[in-house]
């Protein structure tokens, strides 16, 4: 589903962001990127949303090129970045609505689709509100709503339980592994090892732009904790 290939992202001419970046993510998979601040996970996961540009290497979604097919490539996936901007003036539900326009999800697609995860999220009741009166947790909420109102065959997410509450954070566990299920890719960025250790079936580390070890959970952390594992590789590469 996703194939990056050889990334290389440099800012001010010679500080390399990302560096020589390659791994797949197949359907099915909930994959996790790690790393500290700084690491390079942002500028990759903008890469491949198809908002930042990148020096060298290819970036490939479903097949397609996102370089060559931008729109095709962005139609397949759906991507939140750690601070969602929303369009303030809107009201949850014209905000949903206007994302269910974009991507051409027809009206009972998108009202049996909001309902449910509108539902799930306990942000029914509040819907009508104007986002610009809707607390951080609130908005995260509608960005991830926004994001799975025309089920997409990638998803996208940088650091994705950062302002949730517990409650909501166990929800989109849920449909996580519900979405994997059905052939979706996910891909995500977090700082939560312990999440990511229960959730993700593989995993990459990142340091310094550069990749240090990826795969399967089971194969990279062997017998270690992903917190052991990650503080002995970050600590030596």
């Amino acid at each position: 589903m996703l194939t990056i290939e050889h990334l290389t992202k440099t800012y001010g001419g010679d500080v390399k962001a990302v560096d020589d970046l390659s791994l797949t993510v197949e359907p099915g998979d909930i994959y996790g990127f790690i790393g500290h601040n700084g690491a390079g996970k942002t500028t990759t996961l903008r890469a491949v949303a198809g908002i930042l540009s990148f020096d060298s290497g290819t970036i490939r979604v479903n097949g397609r090129n996102i370089a060559e097919d931008p729109i095709a490539c962005k139609r397949e996936m759906a991507y939140i970045p750690d601070n969602p901007d929303l369009y303030e003036h809107l009201t949850g539900i014209q905000y949903l609505n206007f994302v269910a326009d974009i991507y051409g999800v027809s009206e009972s697609d998108r009202d049996e689709r909001i309902k449910r995860y509108a539902d799930a999220f306990e942000m029914t009741p509040r819907l009508n509100d104007l986002i610009g009166s809707c607390s951080h947790g609130m908005k995260q909420k509608i960005a991830l709503i926004s994001a799975l109102i025309h089920s997409p065959k990638l998803l996208l997410l940088d650091e994705p339980f950062v302002g949730l509450d517990p409650k909501a954070a166990h929800t989109l566990k849920g449909f996580f592994k519900e979405l994997c299920d059905s052939g979706c890719a996910i891909f995500f960025s977090t700082h939560v090892l312990e999440v990511a250790e229960k959730l993700c079936n593989k995993i990459a580390i990142i340091k310094s732009g550069r990749l240090i070890t990826a795969g399967n959970m089971d194969k990279v952390k062997g017998d270690e904790s992903l917190e052991t594992l990650f503080l002995e590789l970050t600590e030596h590469a």
